[in-house]
C-alpha cells in the first residue's frame, strides 16, 4: 500500500471498529476559519448544518462569531436550538404537520430564532393561521413567523419562478401572522468546474431574481434580503448586495467538491474507517465499507477514495460489504486498514449514530449525529 501525507493516522486505531465515521475537530475549525477568509464579513454567512448533523460542529461555527444558521429538517432546527443559535432558517417548506412540529421547537428554545420557507400562497395561509392559533400568538399579539420566499433560479426542485414571485411577496405582507424576511434561492444545478463560467452561470440564473428585489425597493420598500447559494456558488453570490450565502460541506469537506471546485482550499476533515475482513481469492480483497457505511447513491467508482491506497478500485459493493480487485501476488492481510473518503460526505454522516474524534494523534472520545434522526425530541 502506498502512503502519502499521512495527517489522518492516528496510535490507537486497534480501539476502534469499523466501519466507522472519524472526525478531525482541528482541521473543522480551521475549515471554518477559512470560510470566514472567503467572505468580506462575518454577516455574509448563514452556514447549512445538513452535512454535520452534531452540536459540537455547530457550536465550533457559533464560536466563530458565526450567528445566523441554516438546516433541512426538524431535527436539525432543535439541534441548533440546543446550541442556543441566534438565528435559524429552516430551509424547507412545511406542511402542517412540521409546522406543528416547528412551533413545539419554537416554543421550547426560546432564545433562537426560526424562520421557514414558503413558495405558495396555499402554505403561506396555512402558516398563518397557524401560528396565530398558537401559543406564541396569545402572549404575544405583535409578534409575526418570520419567513423566506423560495425562488426557483433553474434547480427545478421546489420553489417559485421570480418572475411569479412579486404576487406572493405582496400576498405574505398582507397575512396577518407573517413576516416577509428574505428570498431565498438554491442553485446546487450550478457545478461548472472553472470558476469563471460558473460565475457567469450564477448572473444569468439569478438576473430575474435580481430585477424583482429592483422592482421592490423601485416601489419604495426596503431592498430585501436574499438568502443564496451552497458550496460551489456561495462565494460568487457573497458579492451581491444585502446578502446571505449557505455553504454546508466545507465543514468536513469530501473529494467530490475537491476535484470540482478547485478554486476552494477546504480541509478534508471527516473520513470513513475500513478494514480488510476477507480474502475472497487471490486476487481480490473485501473491505466492511457498504452500502450502510458510505454514501452509495453515484456509481460505483465514485463512492470512495482510499487516501492510503489511492490506486484501488471497487468492482462490487452490498449492504455490508465491499469487493476489491487487487491483482495476485499482493500484500494486503486480514486487518489492513483503509482511510476512505467519502465522495459524497453529507449523507455518509448521516448513516452513523456517531463519529469517532481524532485528536492529538488518538481516538479520544465520541461526537453524538444527533440530528441523523427524524425527531430528537419534537
Amino acid at each position: 500500500m502506498t502512503n502519502h501525507d499521512n495527517w489522518y493516522q492516528f496510535q490507537n486505531i486497534d480501539e476502534v471498529d469499523t466501519p466507522a465515521l472519524v472526525v478531525y475537530p482541528e482541521r473543522v475549525l480551521e475549515n471554518i476559519k477559512r470560510l470566514k477568509k472567503t467572505v468580506s464579513a462575518v454577516n455574509l454567512l448563514r452556514p447549512h448544518v445538513k452535512t454535520q448533523k452534531n452540536i459540537e460542529a455547530s457550536k465550533l461555527i457559533i464560536s466563530q462569531g458565526i450567528n445566523k444558521l441554516k438546516c433541512a429538517t426538524i431535527a436539525e432546527a432543535e439541534m441548533l436550538g440546543m446550541c442556543e443559535a441566534k438565528d435559524v432558517l429552516l430551509a424547507y417548506q412545511p406542511l402542517k404537520a412540521k409546522f406543528l412540529r416547528l412551533l413545539n421547537v419554537m416554543e421550547a428554545y426560546p432564545k433562537t430564532k426560526y424562520s421557514c420557507l414558503v413558495d405558495n400562497v396555499q402554505t403561506a395561509q396555512m402558516i398563518s393561521d397557524l401560528f396565530r392559533s398558537s401559543s406564541f400568538y396569545a402572549s404575544n399579539k405583535e409578534l409575526k413567523m418570520p419567513v423566506c420566499i423560495d425562488l426557483n433560479v433553474g434547480m427545478n426542485r421546489t420553489g417559485i419562478k421570480p418572475a411569479l414571485a412579486y404576487n406572493l411577496y405582496k400576498e405574505i405582507l398582507n397575512l396577518p401572522s407573517l413576516q416577509f424576511m428574505a428570498f431565498h434561492a438554491y442553485d446546487g444545478h450550478n457545478r461548472d468546474m472553472d470558476v469563471v463560467e460558473r460565475a457567469a452561470h450564477c448572473d444569468r440564473d439569478f438576473k430575474e431574481a435580481e430585477q424583482l428585489r429592483d422592482q421592490i425597493e423601485q416601489e419604495g420598500y426596503d431592498f430585501p434580503l436574499l438568502i443564496a447559494g451552497g458550496s460551489p456558488t456561495f462565494a460568487i453570490h457573497s458579492t451581491r448586495r444585502n446578502v446571505e450565502c449557505s455553504p454546508g460541506t466545507f465543514i468536513f469537506w469530501d473529494k467530490g467538491y475537491h476535484d470540482a471546485l478547485p478554486e476552494q482550499d477546504f480541509l478534508y476533515a471527516a473520513l470513513v474507517l475500513s478494514r480488510v475482513i476477507s480474502l475472497p481469492d487471490e486476487s481480490k480483497i473485501c473491505i466492511d465499507l457498504g452500502h450502510k457505511s458510505i454514501a452509495s447513491e453515484n456509481e460505483l467508482l465514485k463512492r470512495a477514495y482510499f487516501l492510503n491506497a489511492p490506486e484501488l478500485k471497487p468492482i462490487g459493493q452490498n449492504e455490508e460489504h465491499m469487493i476489491i480487485e487487487v491483482g495476485k501476488g499482493h500484500n494486503y492481510k486480514i486487518g489492513d486498514v483503509l482511510f476512505a473518503l467519502p465522495i459524497h460526505i453529507c449523507p455518509t454522516v448521516a448513516l452513523y449514530d456517531h463519529a469517532t474524534v481524532i485528536e492529538n494523534g488518538r481516538a479520544s472520545g465520541n461526537w453524538k449525529i444527533i440530528a441523523r434522526d427524524r425527531k430528537i425530541n419534537y
